[in-house]
């Protein structure tokens, strides 16, 4: 075999293997010709325009993002630390990569700055007492602000609230007051 037949088998070797991809059953090919976009692919065999194309990938499995521990003043003015988990899928592939940047950043964002602003609207009481409902609402604000991404939020989490140390011994006190009353009340009834 002479030299030049070997070089052009080796280049249609590496045109095929930068033009075909493989895609999983869960994920999905944004493909941009020359910066427009052009279609979604897959799963399974994709071919490609070497240089021309550009693919990004997009999983549409269920993402769980972990909201990290926020500072919250809660509206009777009691600082507590909330974290939380927010479940996440994408829908629609094209959005969650045309309309925003980093859909992953942005959720993570929007949900800190979301869960800072519904909790700081309630009461240090409902905020231990009425968690369900809290999570509803931060699920439903959620989905909202992320339907235009493309992005659907089917769950969020409220995973723990840290109370400071001295509300701590203030609400052991009450309840120890509390006890020592019914006590009381037994007592005096006989």
């Amino acid at each position: 075999m002479s030299l030049s037949v070997i070089i052009a088998i080796a280049f249609v070797v590496m045109f095929l293997g930068s033009a075909i991809k493989i895609l999983n059953e869960y994920e999905r090919a944004v493909v941009f010709r020359l910066g427009r976009l052009i279609a979604t692919k897959g799963p399974g065999l994709i071919i490609l325009i070497p240089l021309i194309d550009k693919m990004q990938k997009v999983s549409l499995r269920l993402v769980t993002l972990d909201v990290p521990p926020q500072d919250i003043i809660t509206k009777d003015n009691v600082s507590v630390k909330v974290n939380a988990v927010v479940y996440f899928r994408v829908m629609i592939s094209e959005k969650a990569i045309v309309e925003v940047e980093n859909f992953l950043y942005a959720t993570s964002q929007l949900a800190q700055t979301t869960m800072r602003s519904v909790c700081g609207e309630a009461e240090l009481d409902d905020l231990l007492a009425e968690r369900e409902k809290l999570n509803m609402k931060l699920q439903a604000i959620l989905d909202k602000q992320t339907d235009p991404w493309g992005i659907k939020v089917t769950n969020v989490e409220i995973k723990h609230i840290d109370l400071p140390d001295e509300m701590k011994r203030a609400m052991a006190k009450q309840a120890e007051a509390e006890r020592e009353r019914r006590a009381k009340v037994i007592h005096a009834e006989g």
